[in-house]
Parts: structure tokens; sequence; C-alpha cells
């Protein structure tokens, strides 16, 4: 019976086409499919035991490092959670796909010249997406436009007039005024009513 070495050296296409089935089913595990079916990079076995599994891109995929129990050879795969599309319904009516560069651009140009990192900016649009993703489904714009007004709020209060101008269309220096009151209402510290209990009464 011939060695796998001496195969390799009578079918060198061979290997080509099981590495190419091999990147194939990496590709298929990202997406999600099932893993039982993966083929040994040297050999094509389909057994194999799981010598090693741990999480990968903040948790979104498992690693596994696979021993072949035909030849030995120890390879990786990765599994990821196919999730459900989240759409948009707009304005129109229309639905599109959630796009989180969208709300990075947005970001970007209301935080234009402000004291505000990329990192932040990237944060905001990650707790956006994050929150909407809990709340599943279709979004409107509209949730999507408020949510990302509410992170601004506590992060910059110019970045966040400069947003709100864009999202509910101001045309009139009136618009600005009535959103700056609006905002120094919600960020004002709340008053406590009445006199301290400690200090008794009178």
């Amino acid at each position: 019976m011939a060695s796998i070495a001496e195969e390799r050296r009578r079918h060198p296409a061979a290997g080509s086409e099981r590495r190419l089935r091999l990147v194939r089913g990496r590709a298929d595990l990202s997406l999600g499919s099932s893993v039982g079916d993966v083929r040994c990079p040297v050999c094509t076995g389909l057994d194999d035991k799981v010598v090693d599994s741990r999480t990968a891109d903040d948790g979104l995929a498992i690693r596994r490092r696979r021993e072949c129990l035909a030849c030995g050879h120890r390879f990786t795969t990765f599994e990821r959670l196919e999730t459900a599309p989240l759409m948009v319904v707009k304005r129109s009516g229309d639905r599109v796909p959630f796009d989180r560069a969208k709300i990075e651009a947005g970001l970007a140009l209301a935080g234009k010249g402000r004291p505000i990192s990329q990192l932040q900016l990237g944060d905001v649009a990650a707790a956006v997406e994050e929150e909407m993703r809990l709340v599943g489904g279709d979004i409107t714009s509209e949730r999507i436009g408020l949510t990302v007004l509410e992170k601004l709020r506590d992060l910059d209060q110019v970045a966040y007039v400069r947003f709100a101008s864009v999202y509910k269309g101001f045309d009139d220096p009136a618009d600005f005024e009535a959103e700056i009151v609006l905002l120094a209402k919600a960020t004002e510290p709340k008053r406590h009513s009445g006199g301290d209990p400690a200090d008794g009464p009178g």
C-alpha cells in the first residue's frame, strides 16, 4: 500500500484538490454550516476528534483544533453563529439591510473637529447596532436615529445638535434653538423638592 507521501508524488493535483476542499469547508464553516463533513487536509479522512476549543472574534466564533483519526494530522476549523438579517424600514416604506457603516459616517460628520476619538464614535455605532439587534425584526430608521441621539447626548452636545440637524431636517435657526432647549432640559441635574429630611421641621 502506497504511503501518503508517495500518493502526493504520483498525483500532485490531488493535493491541490484536497486543499481546495478544505478551503471551501472552512468558508462553509464561517457561514455556520455543519462541521460533520470536514475533511482532513492531508488524507481527506472524515473522522476526527476535537482536541481544543476556544472562542474567537469576541465570542462570535468558536475555534476548534482537530486531530484526524486516520493519519494524526491536526488542523483548525471555525464555527460562526448565523444570525438573521436586521432590516431597516425607511420613511419611504422601503426595507433595506442594516448598515453600521452609514451610522459611523453620520457620526464622523457630526463629530468633526470635536474632541471625540474614532474609538468613541465606533463604540457609539456598536452600541446602537447591539441595541437594535436585541429588538430584532424590522427597525424603523426613526428609532435608529433617536437611539443615536441618546448615545450622543452623553458624549458631546455639539455633535448631538449637528446629528439632530441632519436627522430631523432643520431648515431654520429656530429649529436649532428649540433643539438646544430640549437638550438643556434633558441634561440638567434633577432637583429634589423639599428640604433635607435631616434638618427636621421648621
